[in-house]
């Protein structure tokens, strides 16, 4: 799971994924609850087009009383999507977006203790991270409220992310369960050559790009 990346500026943005519109944005760090920027397929056309928005980092589902929600909705995983009552419906509506990010950090605890990770792209562009946005209306004054999650993806298979995250235990013993039954995640980057699909494509056209990214794109290791 991840809860810290590095946003990419605005000239980035628009170099790597050409919205329509323009938004003022220097980057920085962004962490659970805080404002990130992202880009969606444009809400009020009919037409296809990219637009950037700002909105917060955890998802507010549409059921949701209070936009301070008291569970955490920064990362979905995407095997959950057709069923977790927080991410069905935009998934099911196609409210996919990309997360540009310059990096993000993973905990590595190989050696019994927390080294945190940071990973970049090895050919130095941003990531595009997949997610799904969501706005919810505050149903006391109307207010609406940008928001989006991160995807993320089994990876006890992937040669690098298999090697992140605290290991699970067992409740009864506290000891570590088995590697076959440990849940390592990942998140999952869209490729630029794929960014149309993810977008405005259908929910089977985007299912088929949920995967995992191939070991050879990380520049990772430990953060200084």
């Amino acid at each position: 799971m991840c809860n810290l990346y590095g946003s990419t500026k605005e000239a980035g943005i628009r170099k790597h994924w050409r919205p329509r519109n323009d938004l003022a944005w220097d980057g920085g760090i962004v962490a659970p609850r805080k404002p990130g920027p992202f880009i969606r397929r444009a809400r009020d056309e009919a037409g296809y087009d990219r637009e950037l928005v700002v909105g917060r980092w955890g998802l507010i589902p549409w059921f949701s009383k209070t936009a301070d929600i008291k569970y955490a909705t920064n990362n979905a995983r995407s095997e959950e999507l057709t069923e977790k009552a927080s991410y069905k419906h935009p998934w099911a509506r196609g409210q996919r977006c990309i997360i540009p990010a310059d990096w993000f950090d993973e905990p590595n605890w190989e050696t019994g203790k927390n080294e945190w990770w940071r990973f970049r792209r090895a050919d130095g562009d941003p990531w595009g991270l997949a997610g799904l946005w969501n706005v919810w209306k505050d149903p006391a004054t109307g207010e609406e409220v940008e928001s989006y999650t991160m995807l993320t993806l089994h990876a006890n298979s992937h040669p690098l992310m298999k090697r992140m995250h605290k290991p699970d235990v067992d409740p009864a013993t506290k000891m570590p369960l088995p590697f076959a039954q440990q849940d390592k995640r990942s998140v999952i980057a869209i490729e630029q050559s794929d960014v149309d699909q993810w977008l405005a494509g259908t929910v089977q056209e985007a299912q088929e790009l949920l995967r995992l990214t191939p070991v050879e794109l990380f520049d990772a290791g430990p953060r200084d």
